[in-house]
């Protein structure tokens, strides 16, 4: 019985340590100067996002992957295409 209840926690931990968000992501609005400074980083050192943000006051690593992914990424195609992400 003991081991059973070993067994319980274990998976009840890795239960909880899962990050599960059900929040949709807000888009996040770039100026011009921001969008074209992004893709010419981007072009220069790929998807390294600290690298970028440190070229742009006041954003953080994580708004510009964000920014990237659903500019680019082909599951918010269909979104931008109904205008729900502009």
């Amino acid at each position: 019985m003991d081991n059973r209840r070993k067994k319980q926690r274990r998976a009840s931990s890795r239960r909880e340590s899962q990050e599960v968000s059900s929040v949709e992501w807000q888009f996040i609005n770039m100026t011009e100067q921001e969008e074209d400074l992004i893709y010419r980083m981007y072009r220069l050192v790929g998807d390294r996002w600290d690298l970028i943000a440190g070229r742009i006051p006041g954003r953080k690593p994580e708004e510009i992957e964000r920014f990237w992914i659903m500019r680019h990424g082909e599951g918010f195609a269909a979104a931008r295409r109904y205008g729900k992400y502009r």
